[in-house]
């Protein structure tokens, strides 16, 4: 009797209290699990997304759900680099673009960047004409190529084909802004901005523009502290509502896929049920060891955009020909298991990574990445994140280009300190790009390392280029010409991937890597966006809960 006296009065406790009774306070999604309060109660309280289903899949992008594979390649090393020893990794689900950025998407870019930014105004010039893809790429001493140098980014022609000519850095910077734009118009069809906000900010109505991380940090900032006048059908009664991340609508960032994704992602093991292909022994981004289609449907074609011997860009005129010479229009030949085209030849793609002869899997076999600088926001005087306004940041390259390394608008950012890195075991410094390996502590001469020559042929004394620009805009640019160094290995070259228009096929297979700085640019360099994903592993529909189906 006591017992049962005393279920009564919890009952009774519990709905006094105004919560719902136990029974149902794991049932409903409206309802904590935690303390059984109401969740997005009319009343206010607890306030979250509880009918957020999956991440939805941005514009551009495939889905490639991850798991485990052989990183490197375990055929003969025919080129002597070993460079790419054999390693298994297991990489996290992810998107990827389905082709290679193409001329008209960097034309966006640039269109956009020339609205809101006009070269024509002295604080904005460097931002416009940092962002230009270097179009004299194209020249040859002993070739006659002005014809691309002259219409291969605009002509329409040529529109459908993959942007070249572009470095890095300037890839890394249009992720950026794609990432900007997209959760723009995210925001916009959720009723959190207007529609005509990001018209204004391209006719120049207004000046500023909008920032991801700046809304999401301190959204009154936003299209230069205007966006109250800017909001959609969600602000009421006057009060500004902004979207969070916790409202499930704010999309990761765009960015360059790291080298470990890009190769699971061209190798595509998905379609394949060979064990030793999941062992690095499927060679292409198709079935077989051979380049061209062994089906019945175009038997004999070749199924990627590659140099096939000496003075052979294409083959044969008419019967025995790839379709192309130079590049190719994205999506020409028939995309690999997982819907991605062109992850062998036409170009080679830029990766996220820096690069370094060993992949040190004792450290990390999961999402390996090499090239992690790790900054936070900074804050101002009145306590909040700092945004930039006039402030704009700009660098000179090696070569000579000067870039914008910020945009107005966005948000100030340096590098963690003790602060974040105190007793830490996953992390120390900001910068982890040498981390094992072109530290000093990594060599075995350590110790000995100093300012005289000798030691300068130890670990990674790369050249060094003194680029510097006086108050009146010249630039003086002094050469290396010491005869120490010993390699061109430093923490500013990246990994590219991929066979090219210019490669022969050797260069097809996913596992090959190659380097370049990150401030130059190729006629045989693209790249293509990717994105994280967040939440389940698969998705939904694939979902399975101990053999049984996801509801």
């Amino acid at each position: 009797m006591k017992k049962q006296f005393i279920k009564v009065v919890l009952s009774c406790a519990v709905i006094a209290g105004g919560f719902s009774s136990c029974k149902n306070a794991s049932s409903s999604k409206n309802t904590s699990r935690a303390t059984g309060w109401k969740i997005n109660a009319k009343e206010g309280g607890f306030q979250h997304n509880t009918d957020y289903k999956e991440q939805e899949t941005a514009p551009g992008l495939v889905f490639v759900e991850g798991g485990t594979f052989t990183k490197g390649k375990v055929q003969d090393d025919v080129m002597h680099d070993w460079n790419n020893t054999p390693t298994q990794q297991h990489v996290m689900s992810f998107y990827m673009d389905e082709t290679e950025v193409t001329n008209s998407m960097y034309l966006e870019y640039l269109d956009y960047l020339k609205s809101v930014y006009p070269p024509e105004d002295p604080r904005y010039t460097n931002i416009y004409t940092g962002a230009l893809p270097d179009t004299l790429v194209w020249r040859n001493r002993l070739g006659f190529n002005e014809t691309m140098t002259n219409n291969y980014l605009r002509h329409p022609a040529y529109a459908e084909y993959p942007v070249v000519g572009v470095n890095w850095i300037q890839a890394v910077q249009f992720a950026e802004w794609r990432t900007d734009r997209v959760n723009e118009i995210m925001l916009e069809r959720e009723g959190y901005l207007s529609e005509e906000a990001k018209y204004k900010v391209v006719n120049g109505d207004i000046e500023g523009s909008f920032s991801t991380e700046a809304y999401l940090n301190r959204p009154e900032s936003v299209y230069n502290g205007q966006i109250d006048s800017l909001q959609g059908k969600m602000k009421k009664d006057s009060i500004s509502n902004f979207a969070t991340r916790s409202t499930g609508i704010i999309l990761p960032e765009y960015r360059l896929p790291t080298e470990t994704e890009w190769e699971y992602a061209a190798a595509a093991q998905v379609g394949s049920r060979e064990y030793n292909n999941y062992r690095g022994r499927k060679k292409y981004p198709w079935e077989g060891d051979y380049t061209r289609n062994g089906q019945r449907v175009g038997r004999g074609d070749q199924l990627a955009n590659f140099k096939q011997g000496k003075g052979d860009y294409g083959g044969i005129a008419g019967w025995s020909d790839d379709g192309a010479d130079i590049t190719a229009e994205v999506k020409s030949y028939k995309p690999n298991d997982l819907g991605l085209y062109d992850m062998a030849g036409n170009v080679a793609e830029w990766t996220a990574d820096v690069y370094r002869p060993i992949v040190d899997d004792e450290v990390s076999d999961f999402n390996y990445y090499r090239g992690n600088v790790y900054m936070k926001s900074a804050i101002g005087e009145d306590g909040k994140v700092s945004v930039i306004r006039d402030s704009i940041a700009y660098d000179t390259l090696p070569n000579g280009k000067v870039i914008a390394v910020n945009l107005p608008g966005e948000l100030k950012m340096v590098a963690v300190d003790e602060q974040e890195t105190y007793l830490r075991t996953n992390f120390s410094s900001s910068d982890n790009r040498g981390y094992r390996d072109g530290e000093p502590g990594s060599s075995r001469f350590y110790d000995k390392f100093s300012d005289d020559e000798e030691n300068k042929k130890k670990m990674y004394n790369s050249p060094t280029f003194k680029v510097e620009k006086d108050s009146v805009g010249n630039i003086s640019r002094e050469y290396d010409k010491s005869n120490y160094r010993t390699t061109l290995i430093n923490d500013e070259v990246r990994v590219f991937k991929g066979g090219s228009w210019r490669d022969r096929a050797y260069w097809l297979d996913p596992a090959q890597r190659r380097f370049l700085p990150q401030y130059m640019a190729t006629d045989y360099i693209g790249f293509r966006c990717a994105m994280s994903r967040v939440g389940s592993k698969s998705k939904t529909k694939n979902k399975t809960v101990r053999g049984k189906k996801a509801k």
